[in-house]
């Protein structure tokens, strides 16, 4: 009954961490208000949680589980390089626009918090390289004509690339992801 009850706490301080990082971001987000909005006191959340990086990897693995990234593993049965890239598109683009607020919120704050940034690094940075490399094959692209290629596919899978095109020039997402198609096929 106790490890229950234990656990339970544990999971509201966690879940009260992730809506305090989607609403006002990881670096605004305070201990007191983790307490406060999971009805604990600020002594319970450092027993569950003594230091950032524990209760930042709480957070990162409870949001993942909520929203995980997509897998690469269908696009590499694809064999046109302009379709893989399409597939990519869609789904990231689709995880982009599902959980918008949080990925912008740690973003934007995770360079300036060493525990956040470390959990970052290895995360979304480590996942859009692995990515990359994916959809490098089959373009005939060597030498200069490579780097243009691996530039413009970098962009078109980048978060802040998806919000101009979606959010702030108002393209459909099957229109963004054509627009960064047709970049990638023009860049080399």
């Amino acid at each position: 009954m106790r490890a229950e009850h234990e656990a339970a706490t544990r999971r509201r301080i966690t879940e009260a961490t992730v809506a305090l990082h989607r609403e006002v971001g990881p670096a605004r987000t305070t201990i007191s208000a983790v307490a406060e909005r999971a009805g604990v006191q600020r002594l319970t959340v450092y027993r569950h949680f003594p230091d950032e990086a524990a209760l930042f990897g709480a957070c990162s693995s409870h949001w993942l589980t909520a929203h995980p990234i997509p897998d690469p593993a269908p696009w590499a049965r694809v064999a046109d390089p302009e379709e893989r890239l399409r597939a990519a598109l869609g789904a990231l683009y689709e995880w982009y626009r599902g959980d918008e607020a949080m990925i912008a919120n740690v973003g934007r704050d995770a360079p300036g918090i060493p525990a956040l940034a470390a959990i970052v690094a290895n995360g979304l940075p480590a996942y859009l390289e692995a990515v990359h490399e994916l959809l490098m094959p089959g373009w005939g692209a060597r030498g200069r004509r490579r780097r243009m290629l691996s530039a413009a596919l970098g962009h078109a899978l980048d978060f802040e690339t998806w919000r101009s095109l979606e959010r702030r020039q108002g393209l459909e997402p099957e229109n963004a992801i054509e627009l960064m198609v047709r970049a990638v096929r023009a860049a080399f």
